[in-house]
């Protein structure tokens, strides 16, 4: 019997030696997608037909895929949301699902402190004035006198919570599942969506992309904040309606915002990339080399706990499925 062929979608991941050279140390046999893009709709279908296992990234698995893929045991995640995985798909087919929740938090928690800092001391707009020549002296308000707001206390939430403590912040908290217990040994005042919305200093969103939140960011709950407030978002794109944000920015009805993620990646709006109180990254907040490392392994170790029989610890087998929810953080 010839060993499982595995595939590995993302391109980040083919281009790591480490990781590479971790999963060409196992039994398998072994591709990659060293073309660099992402691939996606029928030419993913195409390159994952034959594939025992896959490693993937954002790429969409769907319904049609899944039914494209007959020899497909194991679907192992590098990253932590799976949104871009068809769920119910994967168990009518009888394919496992590896993740590890939280790999990365600390990478999200510590770019998300850098962003606060860099809002509220003015860093990012003072730079950009200063390479075009304008001396503008404004230091802006210390990250230790602002109300900071926090929707979503899960992994990355939680790990902010512990990075700001040296900063005494007082800090609000929301989540859809009980974070009582938390809050209270950490000092968080529990509170409404609406009211971070509108009390907050900085609104920093790490929820994962469900019904629920999506658009939880519109033109209300703009309309909620301070005008010298600002919006920072590092959990998924579409957590914020994009048009809506532009218009907040461009009106000066916010004070600015820091956007990691979008809906479309990459992002292609020239005039909501360029407004002048926007700082805007490439999806980057969970990709510290650390982190990239971890999540790798971790997909490793779901594909070793497949085929190998490996300790099955946090790999979602099909018949968990109907147990299993999501932690929904809304």
């Amino acid at each position: 019997m010839s060993a499982p062929l595995i595939k590995v979608t993302s391109p980040s991941f083919s281009s790591n030696r480490v990781l590479v050279q971790e999963l060409a140390a196992l039994p398998f046999r072994l591709a990659l997608n060293e073309q660099g893009c992402r691939l996606h709709g029928s030419a993913l279908a195409e390159y994952l037909a034959d594939a025992d296992g896959a490693v993937i990234g954002l790429e969409r698995i769907d319904a049609a895929l899944i039914q494209a893929c007959p020899r497909l045991k194991v679907i192992a995640k590098y990253g932590v949301g799976l949104d871009n995985v068809d769920q119910d798909a994967c168990r009518r087919r009888g394919v496992e699902v590896g993740w590890t929740p939280g790999v990365n938090r600390r990478s999200v928690a510590e770019m998300t402190v850098g962003l606060m800092i860099g809002l509220s001391r003015n860093l990012f707009a003072t730079s950009q004035k200063l390479r075009n020549g304008l001396w503008e002296k404004n230091g802006g308000r210390q990250l230790s006198n602002l109300r900071i707001g926090l929707i979503g206390l899960g992994n990355v939430g939680q790990e902010l919570v512990r990075l700001l403590k040296p900063f005494d912040c007082p800090i609000l908290g929301n989540d859809i599942a009980d974070r009582e217990e938390f809050c209270r040994e950490e000092g968080v005042i529990v509170s409404a969506k609406d009211e971070i919305f509108a009390s907050a200093d900085i609104v920093s969103l790490h929820v994962p992309l469900t019904e629920e939140t999506r658009y939880l960011v519109n033109p209300r709950t703009l309309n909620l904040m301070k005008p010298d407030a600002f919006l920072i978002n590092t959990s998924r794109g579409a957590v914020v309606d994009q048009e809506a944000l532009k218009l907040s920015l461009r009106a000066n009805r916010i004070a600015g915002a820091a956007i990691d993620v979008y809906e479309q990646e990459p992002p292609t709006d020239r005039e909501f990339l360029e407004l002048p109180n926007l700082v805007c990254t490439p999806h980057i907040a969970g990709n510290a080399w650390e982190a990239v490392v971890a999540m790798g392994r971790s997909a490793i170790q779901h594909l070793q706990a497949c085929f190998i029989g490996a300790s099955k610890a946090n790999v979602i087998a099909p018949s968990e499925f109907q147990r299993m929810r999501l932690r929904r953080t809304a």
